[in-house]
């Protein structure tokens, strides 16, 4: 397994600042952001991303999954097919969708868990088509359709493994409360991509109650138990990309390159002595 970094937080470098910036951070490869305000977007990714890939594998941090927009949900969409297509010609093979939303208070859950797989299904043909795995990423919160691998599945069951992929967020998972053990078991043989980032919960005044909020931090500092996260992947083999987020806000005063370039350094070490076992 690879630990890449998510370009999401760098959108202000373009390839050539990437390529800096890889080095750097001691990422073993990018998790690239396709989207508006990124030197790749969609509006030029067949023309940017497989000489992009190319440089980016050459200088040893090559390209190892992409995330779209939050809201590529539909094969239908007018840039789907081109970014699909750009990813086979730069043997890209791991594109992440955006987020299906559901509003309990006004829709029907199952009709929504069918209008989803619907998507899919058409999503489906066109990952075998370009060789390409389609995959759907965990992401805790009201609203967020497939939010922990138990709801993930409602959506992913049946659908060919090659082609439809599940995306576990660690850090995600804890803040719904869903073991990590737990969730690799239940999206088997769909795991195609691990999202690395951790939260930390505090207790918040709500009127005459507290709320639970969570605040996302460098990976060690929340609660994801990741010697736990990484002997388990371990244990199952799992090859694929490992995305730092970065998502935390770096103090008054800190580097947040030196931040990042620090949890991707903990989160090797994590993975090198779990396969070390």
């Amino acid at each position: 397994m690879h630990i890449v970094v998510f370009s999401k937080m760098f959108r202000q470098y373009d390839v050539d600042g990437l390529i800096a910036l890889g080095a750097n951070l001691g990422t073993e490869g990018w998790d690239l952001a396709v989207r508006n305000g990124h030197p790749v977007n969609p509006d030029n990714v067949e023309k940017t991303l497989p000489a992009a890939a190319r440089r980016l594998e050459e200088a040893g941090c090559p390209v190892q999954a992409i995330t779209g927009e939050t809201d590529l949900l539909l094969p239908s969409t007018p840039y789907a097919e081109p970014l699909l297509r750009a990813m086979d010609a730069a043997g890209v093979r791991v594109l992440k969708l955006g987020y299906f939303l559901f509003d309990p208070a006004r829709g029907q859950y199952w009709q929504e868990v069918d209008k989803i797989r619907r998507a899919l299904d058409g999503w489906q043909r066109l990952a075998r088509r370009y060789n390409v795995r389609v995959v759907c990423h965990t992401h805790s919160g009201q609203g967020y359709m497939g939010l922990n691998a138990a709801a993930l599945m409602h959506l992913l069951r049946d659908f060919d493994p090659s082609a439809i992929g599940a995306y576990l967020d660690v850090g995600h998972l804890v803040v719904n409360g869903e073991p990590f053990a737990f969730a690799l078991a239940m999206v088997k043989p769909y795991l195609a991509m691990v999202g690395l980032k951790d939260y930390k919960p505090t207790l918040q005044p709500a009127g005459d109650e507290q709320k639970l909020e969570w605040e996302c931090v460098p990976a060690g500092q929340g609660g994801v138990a990741w010697g736990e996260v990484f002997r388990l992947l371990a244990k199952e083999g799992f090859r694929g990309p490992c995305s730092v987020h970065a998502e935390f806000t770096a103090p008054p005063g800190a580097s947040f390159v030196k931040m990042v370039a620090e949890e991707v350094a903990y989160l090797k070490r994590k993975r090198d002595a779990a396969l070390a076992r």
